[in-house]
């Protein structure tokens, strides 16, 4: 199904007089493409630098070829992750191919999946900010001119973007790609499944025997978790961004095809150094709206907004909250995919993939086709190569029977929030919703409180200091939203929360309300039967009680302490910026 692009030195060129001349205006052939690796390899005040080139098999001819970072989130722990250090290998044996040194390295990964609804969830995001660290310190330190990130669960691949943004060298991202599904008595299953299967055990709705059978066939193998949960999110809208090659998104995890895009990947590279097209000449305000077009007509995770916000600050863009709502307003929401649809990310390859869903976007005046991407094209030139959807495929809707006529993500304000909170509402729990508070002090509280079944009907969970200071790290909070669900509650509940939910929850929900909690805001002062009205029309959260009765409450509460007092957390609790601002740590 896919197209194969061949990558040349003189591709996007014309020939003028017996010579090939670059279309692209502002980028030239470069004829130094090894302009950071000389400092060590060809400077003859480095030799032992040199004679430790040498050590790890490289020659004097290598030493004239550019250093192409390859770094690897692989790790065995988790199926999203355990097969990455294997594709690295195959891109090295592409870079090799075309003349370039290519030399692995690693970074860290943590699997949401495993670590939700425990401690180690605290972790997840600001592992985001360690990887750029880490990338970012390997590739400067070891004067290496371009850079690969593979990356596997969510947080590696902000986490990698932002790394190459800061780097400002030649760059492509390559994502491991997507889990098949699972199965059980005829039904496809994802690691969802497994989370909403335990809601239903609790409930009593299905017994020990039917609820250890979801888990075990859950997950068959290697690749990410397979609904446009908040990985393929951000695997698809970095595709869209232009930072990634095509199909690089929706190519299985176990595929031929992914196979073939990480060889193909070394003469993408070459082409990148030879012109010395680098990210920022990529990521624009322009692509930044392509990809995030792309994540309101395929329904994506509210993660996302908290991942691009950071994306842009470092890319030195001027890109904020409200910004994300007004690209949500004029975008459709298209796609039946999980989690609050019916498709997963294999079954949409199968109908083209995310360039076909680009190119729909593209014919729909949906995108900026002129943007600029690693294949040395436009996006609109790398479109124009592939087919599009096919045409029987009922994955995408039509533009005139939308899901939601406008993006399913949006950015409440109020009195609850005055900084801004972000609701995933897809339509099909309705526009708004208005009831009586059930508190609870984090997310174990809760968890506890779902399973004994004080939670009714008709009321709004209310899950606080779970901030990125609160929290600590702002974990992902998928167990109490699939606990609702698995009980039957999904649509007579709404949940908020200062934290964050996986890219798997569906429901009404709300999250990233700034201020947070733990530095007082006003969840923090909220009780017990208080009556909570959230409307995602008029884009508002609001706490319906008095401003006097506000201040007085206001005036009562004390700041608990911080939950660490050393180590990683403690640290990300002394840098991190609000939710509204995309959670950065270099302020």
């Amino acid at each position: 199904m896919n197209i194969i692009f061949v990558f040349k030195p003189y591709a996007n060129a014309e020939k003028s007089g017996g010579i090939f001349v670059v279309n692209h205006p502002l980028k030239h052939m470069s004829n130094t493409l090894n302009k950071y690796s000389k400092a060590v390899s060809q400077d003859p005040t480095q030799p032992a630098a040199q004679a430790m080139l040498h050590a790890i098999g490289l020659t004097k001819e290598d030493f004239k070829k550019p250093f192409v970072g390859i770094a690897s989130t692989g790790y065995e722990g988790n199926p999203c992750n355990m097969h990455l250090n294997d594709l690295s290998v195959d891109i090295k044996k592409g870079v090799m191919a075309s003349d370039m040194v290519g030399l692995i390295f690693n970074t860290i990964g943590v699997s949401d999946g495993i670590s939700m609804g425990t401690p180690g969830m605290r972790f997840s995001l600001p592992s985001r900010d360690i990887i750029a660290d880490s990338i970012e310190t390997v590739v400067q330190a070891m004067s290496y001119d371009a850079v690969v990130p593979v990356v596997g669960c969510d947080k590696n691949m902000p986490g990698a973007l932002m790394a190459m943004l800061r780097l400002n060298r030649p760059s492509i991202m390559v994502y491991g790609g997507t889990i098949a599904p699972g199965c059980h008595k005829n039904k496809k299953l994802d690691v969802v499944s497994a989370f909403e299967a335990w809601g239903e055990k609790v409930a009593g709705k299905i017994d020990e025997a039917e609820f250890n059978a979801v888990v075990e066939n859950a997950c068959p193998g290697a690749g990410a978790c397979g609904g446009m949960y908040t990985a393929n999110t951000m695997a698809s809208a970095i595709e869209a961004l232009g930072m990634a090659l095509p199909y690089n998104s929706s190519n299985p995890a176990t595929s031929q095809d992914k196979l073939d895009e990480c060889f193909k990947l070394g003469a993408a590279m070459k082409l990148l150094l030879e012109r010395d097209l680098k990210p920022k000449d990529i990521v624009t305000r322009k692509s930044l709206e392509n990809a995030i077009r792309l994540i309101a007509v395929l329904g994506g995770s509210t993660n996302a907004v908290l991942h691009f916000l950071a994306i842009a600050k470092t890319a030195e863009i001027d890109f904020t909250i409200d910004d994300f709502q007004e690209l949500m307003d004029r975008t459709p929401f298209l796609a039946d995919l999980k989690p609050s649809g019916k498709y997963l990310m294999e079954d949409l390859h199968r109908v083209g993939g995310v360039p076909a869903v680009l190119k729909f976007m593209l014919e729909n005046d949906m995108l900026h086709g002129d943007c600029m991407t690693v294949t040395g094209k436009t996006i609109a030139e790398n479109l124009a190569e592939i087919e599009g959807l096919k045409a029987d495929q009922k994955i995408i809707y039509p533009l005139d029977a939308p899901i939601k006529a406008t993006g399913h993500i949006r950015i409440l304000k109020g009195n609850l929030a005055p900084e801004g909170s972000v609701a995933k509402i897809t339509g099909k729990e309705g526009l708004e919703f208005k009831g009586p508070a059930r508190v609870f002090e984090g997310e174990y509280a809760a968890n506890d409180g779902i399973r004994n079944g004080e939670v009714k009907p008709g009321e709004v969970v209310v899950i606080r200091y779970e901030g990125p200071k609160g929290g600590p790290g702002m974990p992902e909070m998928l167990k109490p939203t699939a606990a609702i669900m698995g009980a039957g509650l999904g649509k007579d509940v709404a949940l908020i929360t200062d934290g964050r939910f996986s890219g798997g929850t569906h429901g009404f929900v709300v999250g990233h309300i700034v201020p947070e909690a733990q530095e007082g805001g006003p969840i923090a002062l909220v009780e017990n039967g208080d009556i909570i009205e959230i409307n995602a029309e008029t884009n508002t959260l609001t706490l319906h009680i008095s401003d006097d009765e506000m201040k007085a409450r206001a005036q009562k509460w004390t700041q608990p302490e911080y939950k660490f007092k050393s180590g990683a957390l403690y640290k990300y609790i002394k840098n991190v910026s609000t939710a509204s601002k995309g959670c950065v740590t270099d302020l």
